[in-house]
């Protein structure tokens, strides 16, 4: 894979929403990948984490709410399990950090997701840390969480969180989307993709649903991306680790359902991250604002940017003459 030049980055053709994602019939994951023409590069898929999450409460429904209303097809959120089986969307293990857990109930540190009841995690204001006009946001309920994901018409990058504290819970995730409506072709094909740090936990997916695509979060020796490519389609390691020899050795592989294993990386926020980051020739950039990686990597957006700025220069020369 080469590293675009900046320049390069003018040359038009912008991503359509959610394109990169769909996927064919289940295939041979060792095969090899049709090689990557350098001349055919779309933009990469910005893909809102934890919803427009620079600019509302992560993971609430304020937050994907904002994602569309900003342009983003695709949302990222992250899926615990409470004490009583359900399924809710919150990142961290504890609620300490984006709920008003310790002042609703003191003295049940370290207020782990596992232990509290989805009714007790339903009265949590999961907004106020953010901003007072947030205030009153709940941690939603996957179910309630789809159901606004596909009201909004958007699609999901669904993280399965921590998976070894859950035990079982690829099964409960899975069975919550098929009551959803989120496992029918349609969504399964151009919508969702399950992805978890857990390898165990990808393969457990890929085992109970082959036909759902998923994705590795991290960043697997080289030598060992054709035993993943067996069992996920995506390799979405952090930014800091990528390279343009790693990302090229990804692309060279057909993932498990027989198409070119893809790279979305995470978490970029800043322009010069963005355009790094397009330059190794990823396919997705996960972001907390996803309106600057938007506006660093749509090559019509910076194409006219650069002639503007050409054009400024050319009449700050004639003045100057």
């Amino acid at each position: 894979m080469y590293a675009r030049p900046l320049a390069a980055i003018a040359a038009a053709a912008v991503l359509g929403a959610g394109a990169a994602l769909v996927y064919g019939p289940v295939a041979q994951a060792s095969q090899a990948a049709d090689p990557v023409d350098p001349t055919d590069r779309r933009d990469p898929l910005v893909i809102a984490h934890r919803g427009a999450s620079a600019y509302a409460p992560e993971n609430t429904l304020a937050a994907v709410d904002l994602a569309g209303r900003m342009g983003f097809a695709w949302v990222e959120n992250d899926v615990q399990r409470t004490k009583d089986g359900e399924l809710v969307v919150v990142h961290d293990a504890t609620l300490a950090r984006t709920t008003d857990a310790e002042q609703r109930f003191p003295g049940r540190e370290p207020w782990r997701v596992a232990d509290f009841t989805a009714a007790e995690i339903a009265t949590l204001d999961a907004g106020g840390w953010f901003g007072a006009e947030w205030a009153g946001a709940r941690v939603p309920t996957l179910k309630r969480y789809l159901n606004r994901v596909e009201r909004n018409g958007q699609k999901l990058l669904l993280e399965i969180k921590q998976p070894e504290l859950y035990p079982g819970i690829e099964r409960d995730t899975l069975r919550v989307l098929e009551e959803a409506g989120w496992l029918d072709r349609s969504h399964v094909r151009r919508r969702l993709v399950v992805q978890s740090f857990g390898a165990d936990s990808v393969k457990a997916v890929h085992r109970q649903r082959p036909d759902v695509v998923t994705g590795f979060l991290g960043t697997p020796p080289v030598a060992e991306l054709p035993s993943y490519a067996a069992f996920t389609d995506q390799i979405n390691p952090p930014h800091t680790t990528l390279t343009d020899d790693y990302v090229a050795a990804a692309h060279r592989l057909k993932g498990a359902h027989g198409k070119r294993l893809q790279v979305n990386t995470w978490t970029v926020n800043d322009t010069a991250g963005a355009v790094r980051a397009d330059g190794f020739g990823v396919d997705g950039i996960i972001t907390d604002r996803p309106d600057v990686v938007r506006d660093a990597v749509d090559r019509d957006t910076v194409a006219v940017r650069d002639t503007a700025d050409r054009d400024t220069l050319v009449v700050r020369d004639a003045i100057a003459r």
